[in-house]
């Protein structure tokens, strides 16, 4: 079986913490990574903000790194469930 390397993060958003920031749960006996609920929290508070008025330009770039580091832990989880 061959595995895939892992995909390279530009960076992580502004505002994301250093503790807590991913959780992990079990799903068929398989560990699953996902955000915290406060990560998920202030991606949501920056979806809402878009809906009501433009991001400035930080908090686009912040909203993008969000997205990246959702990807990359999809990316992580698809690795483990095939492993």
């Amino acid at each position: 079986m061959t595995i895939s390397p892992l995909p390279n993060l530009r960076s992580l958003p502004q505002n994301l913490p250093l503790e807590g920031a991913v959780r992990m749960e079990l799903v068929e006996g398989i560990p699953i990574f996902r955000a915290s609920s406060l990560v998920q929290t202030w991606i949501e508070a920056l979806l809402a903000k878009q809906q009501d008025n433009p991001l400035s330009l930080e908090e686009e770039e912040e909203l993008d790194c969000y997205e990246e580091v959702d990807d990359y832990l999809s990316f992580v989880n698809r690795i483990v469930r095939n492993a």
